[in-house]
């Protein structure tokens, strides 16, 4: 029997913010519960992330009964309340090419973010307005009923314990810093698998099959992964980006790196729960 064990679980509740590692958590269609449901966006509604503002990496963001907590090191924090309704009108925002209908979480996380970032316009937290589903802009790949929240396409991505050992195996042999599973950003790592063995597996499923992850295709890896995310400094290497490329590029794109599989799911019921040290099959 083919199998592999999860070993980390790990959502991001703001886009491009830090991460929340668990042991357990719900599943959904959309991805992990609360994944991605909020994000930062320009007065033009163009989301933000690392890309532009890198100093997003060193913003903590937790639950804390029924809020939403955001804090830094030396800067405070400040939280929400959940379920948040949103204030003033809703808005126009754009994730990549899919436009949707966002409204404000909360004026004054906005403005706390805001003094903490310190960004060249004014930006404000949002999350989707009531009843509106963000498009999806790749249904030909990902599925005319995958939908996601504000992550780039997919809802889960998945990594391999290995293919990261194996990055760092050679990271150290050139005299390079190692890495860890923080500069990818997956929501779920499994353990079992040779390096980048990953890309051949089409599908994860417990042995009940209350859910089936498919495994679409690679990840396309970008300039966030060479930000270190203890720091926010860009490596100036381009590292691990550099050498990522030269062992495991993307397949029609020679010059890309890739990392991690773009996943989507098929559920029995909503909210089946996945927990560390889970056994899952795969095909």
């Amino acid at each position: 029997m083919n199998t592999v064990t999860v070993s980390q679980l790990n959502l991001y509740p703001v886009k491009s913010l830090r991460g929340i590692a668990v042991d357990q958590w719900p599943l959904t269609p959309q991805g992990l519960l609360h994944d991605r449901q909020w994000m930062l966006v320009m007065p033009n509604g163009r989301f933000v992330s690392q890309r532009q503002l890198t100093q997003m990496a060193l913003i903590d963001v937790y639950f804390d009964h029924q809020s939403l907590v955001f804090s830094k090191s030396g800067q405070g924090s400040i939280g929400i309340d959940l379920p948040c309704a949103g204030v003033g009108e809703t808005l126009k925002a754009k994730v990549w090419n899919d436009e949707c209908e966002v409204i404000e979480s909360h004026n004054e996380a906005s403005s706390w973010l805001n003094q903490v970032l310190k960004p060249p316009q004014p930006l404000k937290l949002v999350h989707l307005a009531q009843n509106q589903q963000r498009p999806q802009s790749e249904p030909e790949r990902f599925g005319y009923q995958t939908q996601v929240k504000f992550a780039d396409a997919v809802p889960y991505l998945i990594s391999n314990e290995q293919s990261i050992n194996e990055l760092n195996k050679i990271l150290s042999q050139k005299g390079k810093a190692t890495v860890d599973n923080r500069h990818f950003r997956p929501n779920i790592v499994i353990d079992g698998l040779d390096a980048f063995q990953e890309h051949q597996v089409k599908m994860l499923y417990p042995t009940d099959k209350q859910y089936q992850l498919q495994l679409i295709d690679h990840c396309e890896r970008c300039i966030i992964t060479t930000i270190n995310p203890d720091t926010a400094k860009k490596n100036s290497s381009l590292e691990p980006l550099k050498t990522l490329t030269e062992i495991n590029p993307m397949p029609t794109k020679a010059h890309a790196a890739a990392f991690g599989v773009n996943a989507i799911i098929k559920m029995q019921k909503n909210l089946q729960i996945i927990s560390v040290g889970d056994t899952l099959r795969y095909e």
